[in-house]
């Protein structure tokens, strides 16, 4: 009956996105505080923001408060948790973390009291972090922190199972009268359940690089630092702290919620709004592409784009990345946009991408659905040797400031996994070289090691058997931030007061603490700027050729249907060509014989996982040979899957079917692809399944054909 009376929120908790500090996902730390009665819990990575986002999605979905915040520790060894109490002040710390990390190398970061005295801090709830032994320059830490914080500071109360709890409550009491300073029950939490005590010491030793059975009395003493029942915090603290802990939480109203977005607005002319300055460039790419006149159906597909574009506001977005390929071509830098814009006949007027609408079925909601509500995705290639070329413009335009790469969560995979354990665990360095290397696969419980490579270390050894079970732990744990190969996010005015950013390893880089997926569940935009190596190959040929013919040759002088090479792709000859010098592409040249360039996109796509498994390679090329009649049930089917002779290769073609035979909105086929893309992994066909069948049998098709 006690814990019902306790209203209590956890202040203070380091998930693993501290790396190799915290033995818990974001999420699990969520998870448990919701299981046992809080009514809020923080998550406050160590000077960082890195795990927030993965705890955000949870939190909402379980209404569990989720505190925003950090904990730092100062240059001279005071340590504080603060805490974003609104969105100012939530701006505010993300520069602070910006600058601490901005000072070190990657990894690293430096704080002095002075970086404390900003005043838009000063509405961030401070709350100390006691030093186990109160000495006096403890209590001279405490004083230096109130001139910084006033009243929004707070005592901060540990427990450490000790056996000094007791003392360090009493001193605590007398300097929170002493210096009329609230106190607050302020548990370290690094783990959610008590289980997770081995893995802590785990990743202490691989911080530390030390074998596990030398670190004495760094490792954690024992295994209290995870979240407590409501019963047994009441039996630690006094009434006062719990409670305080509440009161905090009420004075917290920031939510990540409340982050927007503003793309630049540089891209935009005086004089224009983006809406009429996309048009604009979106008409004389239209002269430019169609110099004798744009057919009426590419006419009405690139209004229906520009409509929904502009329904959307992702104008912006598009001049964004426009000016960024501008600056490319006009400096001589190959570049090409691929993935699901090329289904844009608007990006093909701005430049962006080179797929002709006139010669392909495009479907423009593989690429924007306003059913999704989420923002395009352009991927840009550039030469790989120029790149950094674009990367500096950007950077250039618009300073360090407001332009950053996200981030790419590296995280533990079985042979990474192996060489930390091994070298924790006492294994010499020949040992886990070994063990690594005999590592045969991984099925998402049991590691499986080829006993013939392990020499004289046994499988069936004790040492083995835990080595097994704390890497099996370790998979999948997050190590490090690196950077986004190419995903840039550039804000309107200060990134820094969005998300902070830090030095990445590589000089001249800059990295946000968010990943593509914090990005997309923020609704926070990327603009990709890739490189790709056969860019730059191209570049070097179109240079060679020029010197050879005496003229200057452009990609697009390059002849579009060239007879001799799809000869020469008929018989295999394709060492070198991108994309179909595999050995499974050269052995189905031959076989398929492609004839123009469609058949070469039929080509690429066919020889993947999802059509081989599907069992349309077979029918697909007896068809094309003439060896299997063709039959479509409709009319409408047959548009859809004439060009590829009754077969559903592509992923618009399948949007296309759900559409024309089962009734589905542009915007549900589009959830009907996007499932299908993740269902290996998580699986969620199944709601679309019945409607699939029920639109199709209504629109008179077969129930066989439906199924």
């Amino acid at each position: 009956m006690m814990s019902t009376a306790i209203r209590y929120a956890q202040l203070h908790s380091l998930s693993n996105y501290s790396f190799l500090k915290g033995a818990s996902y974001p999420h699990e730390l969520v998870a448990q505080a919701h299981q046992l009665g809080y009514n809020a819990i923080a998550i406050t990575d160590e000077c960082s923001v890195a795990g927030v986002v993965k705890a955000y999605g949870l939190a909402k979905t379980l209404s569990i408060k989720l505190l925003v915040g950090t904990e730092l520790t100062l240059q001279d060894g005071t340590r504080l948790v603060l805490l974003a109490s609104n969105r100012k002040c939530y701006g505010a710390l993300s520069s602070l973390i910006t600058l601490a990390r901005s000072r070190c190398k990657k990894g690293e970061y430096a704080l002095e009291l002075s970086d404390l005295t900003s005043p838009a801090l000063g509405d961030c709830v401070a709350l100390w972090m006691p030093p186990r032994h109160l000495e006096a320059n403890a209590l001279v830490q405490l004083k230096a922190l109130k001139r910084c914080f006033a009243q929004q500071l707070r005592i901060g109360v540990p427990y450490y199972l000790d056996g000094q709890d007791a003392l360090r409550l009493q001193q605590l009491q007398s300097w929170s009268k002493k210096l009329s300073l609230r106190l607050c029950a302020l548990p370290e939490i690094l783990m959610h359940q008590h289980a997770r005590k081995p893995v802590l010491d785990l990743v202490t030793a691989i911080a530390a690089n030390t074998p596990l059975q030398q670190l004495g009395h760094a490792l954690h003493a024992n295994a209290q630092w995870y979240l407590r029942k409501l019963d047994s915090l009441a039996k630690y603290y006094p009434a006062e702290c719990l409670e305080e802990t509440q009161r905090i939480t009420d004075a917290c109203h920031f939510c990540l919620s409340q982050l927007r977005y503003e793309y630049p607005k540089e891209t935009v002319p005086s004089g224009y709004t983006p809406t009429s300055y996309l048009r604009e460039l979106t008409e004389q790419g239209i002269a430019a592409r169609w110099p004798n006149g744009v057919s009426q159906a590419v006419r009405d597909q690139i209004e229906r784009e520009l409509e929904l574009i502009a329904s959307m506001r992702f104008e912006p977005y598009f001049l964004t990345v426009y000016d960024i390929v501008h600056y490319a071509k006009a400096n001589h830098i190959l570049c090409q946009g691929r993935g699901s814009a090329a289904n844009s006949a608007v990006c093909y007027c701005l430049g962006i991408t080179q797929v002709d609408p006139s010669r392909m079925n495009l479907l423009f909601e593989r690429f924007i659905s306003k059913e999704r509500q989420e923002t395009p995705d352009i991927d840009v290639d550039f030469e790989h040797e120029r790149r950094e070329e674009v990367i500096q413009y950007i950077y250039h335009k618009y300073g360090h400031h407001r332009a950053a790469l996200a981030a790419s969560v590296v995280t533990y995979q079985a042979r990474s996994a192996i060489r930390d354990v091994g070298k924790a665990l006492g294994l010499s360095l020949d040992q886990v070289d070994r063990l690594a290397k005999s590592y045969q696969w991984w099925d998402g419980k049991h590691l499986h090691f080829d006993q013939a490579d392990l020499g004289h270390m046994n499988a069936q050894s004790a040492m083995l058997h835990l080595l097994k079970k704390y890497v099996s732990e370790l998979i999948g744990f997050p190590r490090h931030l690196s950077q986004h190969v190419g995903g840039f996010v550039i804000a309107a005015t200060d990134l820094r007061v969005l998300v902070p950013i830090e030095n990445a390893a590589m000089e001249n880089r800059y990295i946000i603490q968010w990943d593509k997926d914090d990005l997309e569940t923020l609704g926070l935009i990327k603009i990709d700027v890739l490189a790709l190596g056969m860019l730059s190959a191209i570049r070097k040929a179109l240079t060679l050729i020029s010197a050879y013919e005496g003229r200057l040759w452009h990609i697009t002088d390059v002849p579009k249907e060239d007879p001799k090479v799809y000869q020469m792709l008929q018989k295999a000859d394709a060492v070198g060509v991108f994309q179909v010098e595999s050995r499974a592409q050269m052995s189905m040249l031959p076989r398929l014989k492609p004839a123009n360039f469609y058949d070469l996109v039929i080509e690429i796509a066919i020889v993947r996982p999802g059509p081989i498994q599907g069992d349309m390679v077979h029918p697909y090329l007896s068809r094309r040979q003439g060896k299997q009649a063709i039959d479509y049930p409709s009319a409408a089917v047959k548009k859809v899957l004439a060009r590829t002779l009754g077969v559903p290769i592509f992923q618009e073609q399948v949007m296309q079917l759900a559409m024309v035979a089962a009734g589905f909105t542009a915007g549900e086929a589009d959830q009907l692809r996007r499932s299908m893309a993740a269902w290996k992994r998580r699986g969620g066909l199944e709601q679309y399944e019945q409607k699939l069948m029920q639109g199709m049998v209504q629109r008179g098709y077969d129930a066989g054909f439906a199924q």
